[in-house]
């Protein structure tokens, strides 16, 4: 007697795994899946990812974060045999759903998601406007205090002016490099 209802129609779901190991995850799954001949069941393992622009040391830098952390999606058909070498895969927790029963999600939310993570340029989020008061977080003028007098948001740059010696003094920083006061 099968343990799993299935209607034979590839759809995702979404595994949960330790923390920090999800591409250890992806990796061991694909070997499973290649070695136990799930081809056929088992079709695509995904980690969402997306780039996002930080600053190290003063350089901005693209990195790529899980959206997240801790999932695994796996596009498959659910039977048994499957399910088995799903579940039984090396720091996978669970899948989500009821019980022993995973239940897929939305082909809408996997639309979005994919197209979240296939945007190659990282977008930048400027949270400040003309005149708001700033504190530079980073940088040769790390601490100061200033208002923002420029905004170029292609470029992801803003102009602060900070009052050095009495005098309005415009500096050009990265929009990362400040924070809203």
């Amino acid at each position: 007697m099968p343990k799993q209802r299935t209607d034979e129609e590839k759809k995702w779901y979404v595994l949960h795994t330790y923390s920090g190991y999800e591409d250890a995850v992806a990796h061991n799954l694909k070997q499973r899946i290649e070695s136990l001949d799930m081809g056929d069941k088992i079709f695509s393992v995904l980690v969402p990812k997306e780039k996002k622009i930080k600053i190290k040391g003063g350089k901005r830098q693209v990195v790529e974060e899980k959206i997240y952390p801790g999932y695994v999606l796996v596009e498959m058909i659910v039977t048994d045999d499957s399910w088995y070498v799903v579940r039984n895969t090396p720091r996978v927790t669970g899948f989500i759903g009821a019980g022993t029963i995973p239940v897929p999600i939305a082909p809408e939310e996997i639309k979005t998601l994919q197209k979240r993570m296939g945007v190659e340029e990282p977008t930048y989020k400027i949270d400040v406007e003309i005149n708001d008061a700033v504190k530079i977080t980073d940088g040769p003028f790390k601490d100061f205090d200033g208002k923002i007098g420029e905004i170029d948001k292609a470029k992801g740059k803003v102009k602060v002016l900070v009052n050095m010696f009495g005098r309005e003094t415009p500096v050009e920083l990265d929009f990362l490099q400040v924070k809203k006061i």
